[in-house]
């Protein structure tokens, strides 16, 4: 397996453009994915630390969502914004009631 070499191959999204309405979503998805995130480290021992080591299991992003800096929390609506834009690309309709 060593001599095979991984090319991630993403959907290509370019040509699908977020309506202004999903913004919202793209947050809320974005906060529950960090949630999710901290939850699932929490649950396998590890705890804030101000700097990552993983010998102590000590992570400085476990913190509410709004405590993330801005480019931790870009990080999270990107991936959010994404999986919104996968949805539609595959003909998926988002709606809201």
């Amino acid at each position: 397996m060593k001599d095979k070499k991984y090319i991630p191959q993403p959907a290509d999204l370019s040509d699908v453009t977020l309506p202004d309405g999903l913004l919202e979503l793209r947050e809320q998805i974005a906060k529950n994915a960090h949630e999710m995130w901290a939850q699932n480290r929490m649950n396998e021992g590890w705890t804030y630390g101000s700097v990552r080591n993983d010998a102590l299991k000590q992570h400085p992003d476990l913190v509410p969502y709004e405590d993330l800096t801005e480019g931790e929390r870009e990080y999270d609506r990107a991936t959010a914004m994404n999986s919104i834009k996968l949805l539609l690309k595959l003909g998926y309709i988002i709606t809201k009631e």
